[in-house]
C-alpha cells in the first residue's frame, strides 16, 4: 500500500548562470506562454501542497529572490560545485523537517504535478527505496546519463554516458536528474558524495549508486514523454518549448469546443480561458489574464491581454484589448480600436479607429470612428463615463473627467470638456469662415508665380 500522507518539501535548483541565454534576465525567469519557467514549475509543485519550498540560487540571486517573494526560501550556492553540492545548500532551510524531499530544476519547467506525486508515492512502495529517480526515454538518447534498471523499475546502476559500456549505452532509459528521497536519507547520502571526476564537482545522482552499494533499493519511474523533462538552456530551446506548449494548448482549445481557423497562428497565455463555440481567426495573440465566454468571435490580427469577454462579444479585426477591459454581452470592438481599463456594457459598440481608456460605456451606446478618451494629463488618469444609448460622433475628443448622459449626442468633431446632460446635443466646433472665390484667386496667383520661376 502506498503512503500519500507524508509531508514533503521541494528543493528547486536555480543557481546556474545560464550563459547560453546571453541575457541579463536570469535563465529561469525567461517566459513561456507569458509565465516565467520558474513560475510554471512552482505552480505545479503548489498543486501538491508542499510543507516547505526552497530555491537554491547563485548568479542573479536578487532577481530570483524578487520573483519568488514569500512563496519559498532561497539558499545561496557559492561557489557552484555541482548539483549535489547545490542540494546540500538547502539543508539548513529544511532543518527539523523529517518528510520527503523532491529535487527539481528551475529550467525544467513542465514536470506535471501527477508525475511528482507518482515519485513520492513510489518512495513509499513496499520495497522502501532510498531514492526514486525520474527517467525518460527520448527518441535519441544522445549523451544523457543512463538508468540501468530491471523490469520492476529497480535501479541496478546509474552511469554517465562517458563511463557507460556499449550494452549500457544501448539502454534508452535516461536520467532526468529529478530525484525524490526522504530528508534524512538525502542529506546523509549527499555527505558521502565525492568529487573525484573530471569537473571536480559533487553530483546528485551519485547518491543512488551509494545507496545501492549499501544494499538499499532505489527505483525509477518514467515520465510520460521526454518533453515533460526537457531542460531549457538557450534561446533556441526556449522557442522550441514555447512551440510545444502552444501546439498542445491549441489542441486542447479545439477539443474543448473552440474553432481555430489557422491554429498555428494563434498564441495563448498560460491562463487563457475559452468558452465553447468561440471562433478565433488567424493571427490572434492572448497575453495573460484573458477570460472568454461562449459564442465569442475574435477576428484576425487582434491582441488581447488582461480582458474579460462575455457571451456574444465580437472583437476585431486588428483590435487591441489591454488590461482592465471588460466587454459585456453582445458588445462590439471593431478594427483598429484600442481599449484599456474600460467597460463596454451590453450591446455597446466602437466599430473602428477609436481609443477608449479609463472609461465606462453604457448599454447600447455607439462610439463613432476617431473618438478618443483623453484620459491622461501627464501625471494622473481620469475617467470618462458614457451613458446608455449615447451617440458619440466621429472624430470626437472626450476630455476626462467627463460624463456623457444617457441618450445624449455628441456631434462629430467635438472636443467635450464639460459634462453632457441626458438627451442633450453637444456640439463643440469653431465657427466656419467662408471666403467666396478665395481658393480660385490663390490657385491663379500660385500658378503665375511658379510659371515665372521656370522662366527665370
Amino acid at each position: 500500500m502506498t503512503d500519500t500522507s507524508t509531508p514533503f518539501a521541494a528543493i528547486i535548483l536555480a543557481a546556474g548562470k545560464g550563459t547560453r541565454m546571453k541575457s541579463d534576465t536570469h535563465k529561469v525567469l525567461h517566459k513561456i506562454a507569458g509565465r516565467a519557467m520558474l513560475d510554471h514549475l512552482m505552480a505545479s509543485v503548489a498543486e501538491l501542497g508542499p510543507e516547505r519550498t526552497a530555491v537554491v540560487v547563485g548568479a542573479g540571486r536578487e532577481q530570483i529572490e524578487t520573483a519568488v517573494g514569500a512563496r519559498a526560501v532561497t539558499c545561496l550556492q557559492e561557489p557552484q560545485l555541482g548539483t549535489g553540492h547545490a542540494v546540500q545548500q538547502a539543508e539548513g532551510a529544511l532543518e527539523g523537517f523529517a518528510g520527503d524531499v523532491l529535487v527539481l530544476y528551475g529550467d525544467v519547467p513542465f514536470v506535471k504535478a501527477s508525475t511528482m506525486r507518482a515519485m513520492l508515492e513510489r518512495l513509499h512502495g513496499e520495497d522502501n527505496p532510498a531514492a526514486v529517480v525520474l527517467g525518460f526515454e527520448p527518441e535519441d538518447p544522445l549523451a544523457y546519463g543512463r538508468v540501468i534498471a530491471d523490469d520492476a523499475g529497480t535501479i541496478l546502476k546509474m552511469v554517465e554516458y562517458k563511463d557507460a559500456d556499449e550494452s549500457e549505452r544501448a539502454c534508452h532509459l535516461c536520467n532526468s536528474g529529478l530525484i525524490a528521497a526522504r530528508a534524512a536519507d538525502l542529506f546523509a547520502l549527499l555527505a558521502r558524495v565525492g568529487n573525484d571526476n573530471a569537473q571536480g564537482e559533487y553530483y546528485l545522482p551519485d547518491i543512488v549508486n551509494i545507496a545501492i552499494a549499501d544494499g538499499r533499493t532505489c527505483a525509477v519511474i518514467t515520465a510520460d514523454s521526454a518533453d515533460e523533462v526537457a531542460g531549457i538552456n538557450s534561446r533556441a530551446e526556449l522557442a522550441a518549448a514555447e512551440a510545444r506548449w502552444q501546439a498542445a494548448r491549441r489542441l486542447q482549445a479545439m477539443d474543448d469546443g473552440a474553432t481555430l481557423i489557422a491554429p498555428e497562428t494563434v498564441f495563448f497565455a498560460h491562463d487563457t480561458v475559452l468558452g465553447s463555440d468561440v471562433t478565433i481567426e488567424p493571427n490572434v495573440f492572448f497575453g495573460p489574464g484573458v477570460r472568454v465566454a461562449d459564442k465569442v468571435l475574435i477576428r484576425a490580427n487582434s491582441h488581447i491581454e488582461g480582458a474579460t469577454l462575455a457571451s456574444g462579444v465580437k472583437v476585431g479585426p486588428f483590435a487591441r484589448l489591454r488590461p482592465g477591459t471588460v466587454l459585456e454581452e453582445d458588445s462590439f470592438i471593431g478594427n483598429f480600436v484600442e481599449v484599456k481599463n474600460a467597460v463596454m456594457h451590453k450591446g455597446a459598440k466602437a466599430s473602428h479607429l477609436t481609443y477608449l481608456g479609463d472609461a465606462t460605456i453604457g448599454a447600447g451606446a455607439n462610439i463613432g470612428a476617431g473618438t478618443i478618451t483623453c484620459n491622461y494629463d501627464g501625471y494622473f488618469k481620469y475617467k470618462t463615463v458614457i451613458g446608455p444609448g449615447a451617440f458619440i460622433g466621429s472624430n470626437s475628443s472626450l476630455i476626462a473627467p467627463v460624463s456623457i448622459g444617457a441618450d445624449a449626442i455628441v456631434a462629430a468633431g467635438s472636443a467635450v470638456s464639460r459634462d453632457v446632460a441626458p438627451g442633450e446635443l453637444r456640439m463643440v466646433r469653431a465657427e466656419q469662415l467662408v471666403k467666396d472665390g478665395w481658393a480660385d484667386r490663390f490657385h491663379d496667383a500660385m500658378k503665375k508665380k511658379k510659371a515665372a520661376e521656370k522662366k527665370g
